[in-house]
């Protein structure tokens, strides 16, 4: 109980921050533009800015063990099985909507609530570990679900998909910037003053502003469709995906710090990814966003919980 308390101490100012951002959302006075211009900023200027400066000091960071990556991809790949499972026995989905609901309950929202939770829960030693997910992460899981629903429609997947798909995660910026600055950090160049102050200005604001517009954003949603879905993928996101990636992680005896940062990532709300690839998919709209609001939430709770458990 003393850590679970220990580590909802840390956390649940972050979550506040998401909880400001909602309540401004629904207060009607502010448009969506807003939100939208918001997390576009925090996105694609504030977080690259704070993860660019962060790899670049790389070379004094200690060495990370890569087989975390088999410990996070590994356990999404078997939670991803086990959805396609449940979403076709219990639900009677097609192809189509079981790759959806089953990439939500394995794809985490690592960038916004990932890197602030595990900053703060966990210490600056940790965000090397979430970056490397994250540079794997949109590539791995968005061939999956793609593979998966090429797969549904045309019993084949075409290697111009996973072209495009490679393409798009390396242009995002949060993907470039951690490449950028790992490759600056391993020039050992030293960032000049003239660069380094505004990029570290820019980053001390990533956090909260990121935070913010994950919550306005959030208000968007409706939660009233498909509830008995959602949950379920809620609780396969919150609950069946962090025990899997634990239970691989030390099934390899991965360090406990890289445990604890696989399971902690594994145990976040879903990402908004998620929904935008059932709009893309024209499936499971309802279900997915009310499982964002729901998994955004519930986490609050459930990530501490997690914590202190792996921790003990």
């Amino acid at each position: 109980m003393t850590s679970f308390l220990h580590h909802f101490a840390l956390a649940s100012p972050l979550f506040l921050l998401v909880l400001l951002g909602y309540g401004v959302a629904l207060s009607g006075r502010w448009p969506q533009s807003v939100a939208d211009a918001l997390t576009r900023f925090a996105y694609a200027i504030a977080m690259p800015a704070m993860l660019f400066r962060m790899m670049s000091d790389i070379q004094k960071m200690p060495p990370v063990d890569v087989r975390l990556l088999l410990a996070f991809f590994g356990g999404c790949l078997i939670v991803f099985v086990i959805g396609r499972v449940i979403a076709a026995s219990l639900f009677g989905l097609d192809g189509v909507a079981q790759s959806v609901f089953a990439l939500g309950g394995v794809f985490s929202n690592n960038v916004m609530l990932g890197v602030a939770i595990t900053k703060a829960t966990l210490g600056p030693a940790a965000l090397p570990i979430v970056s490397l997910v994250i540079v794997f992460n949109a590539l791995i899981l968005w061939t999956l679900v793609t593979v998966s629903v090429e797969w549904v429609r045309h019993g084949e997947f075409s290697v111009r998909g996973f072209g495009k798909t490679a393409r798009g995660v390396l242009t995002n910026p949060i993907v470039a910037s951690i490449l950028t600055g790992t490759a600056w950090g391993f020039a050992e160049l030293p960032l000049p003053p003239i660069v380094d102050v505004p990029l570290a200005m820019l980053g001390n604001a990533a956090v909260p502003l990121s935070l913010v517009a994950l919550g306005m954003s959030l208000a968007d949603y409706p939660i009233r469709d498909g509830l008995a879905q959602s949950a379920a993928i809620s609780a396969i996101k919150l609950v069946v995906q962090p025990l899997v990636v634990w239970l691989l992680a030390r099934a390899i005896g991965l360090p406990l710090l890289e445990t604890q940062v696989v399971t902690l990532l594994a145990s976040l709300a879903i990402g908004v990814n998620v929904y935008m690839m059932s709009q893309q998919f024209c499936t499971m709209q309802g279900p997915v966003a009310a499982g964002l609001v729901l998994t955004t939430l519930l986490s609050a709770f459930t990530t501490p919980l997690v914590l202190a458990l792996v921790g003990g």
